[in-house]
């Protein structure tokens, strides 16, 4: 379980990773590279190209992003690019690939766990199905923006509790992680 009180959706997200070794500034730098109105679903690490980051599935794409020192690199799927999505796992680790536009982006080093999770709730996405509460879930408004105040911080919880993108235990836990950071 991952602590990062980000924002609601990237917090509830990073929340079921079981570590985030390696990507931690990903997650504290991912609303910079999100959209308005991106909501973040869920969340996994690997290594694509040279670099461990994070994979985001979003409400609107699937996103490798990778923050280093000197450099950054941020790959972005649209979902109608996606053709199709494959899951290799072994003991402990997998590889991700996905085929968008007939080009092919393997992501590798996943935990098994993560990276099927993502791959299933990625082909639900695809299927238009909808497996998994937060796969089809999209919300009217938009999340508060990256470091946004209090009281926006709660507005988008509650959105996202009332279209079912999270569970109301979480929804309490993370209304009372915003207010402590009071």
């Amino acid at each position: 379980m991952v602590d990062v009180n980000v924002r609601p959706d990237i917090d509830a997200a990073a929340a079921k990773l079981q570590s985030a070794l390696g990507s931690k500034r990903e997650i504290q730098r991912l609303p910079e590279v999100l959209w308005e109105g991106e909501i973040v679903e869920a969340l996994a690490t690997g290594v694509y190209g040279k670099g461990n980051g994070l994979v985001a599935m979003t409400n609107q794409r699937l996103i490798f992003f990778k923050h280093g020192m000197l450099s950054q690199q941020v790959e972005d799927f649209a979902y109608a690019k996606i053709s199709s999505v494959q899951w290799s796992g072994g003991m402990l680790m997998g590889t991700l690939t996905v085929f968008a536009s007939g080009n092919k982006a393997e992501i590798k080093q996943m935990a098994k766990d993560q990276g099927k999770a993502l791959a299933d709730a990625l082909r639900a996405r695809l299927a238009g199905s909808a497996v998994g509460a937060s796969a089809a879930v999209t919300p009217q408004a938009a999340p508060a923006p990256a470091g946004g105040d209090v009281a926006s911080r709660l507005a988008t919880l509650d959105q996202l509790r009332a279209a079912g993108a999270i569970t109301d235990e979480e929804y309490r836990d993370r209304r009372e992680k915003i207010l402590d950071s009071l």
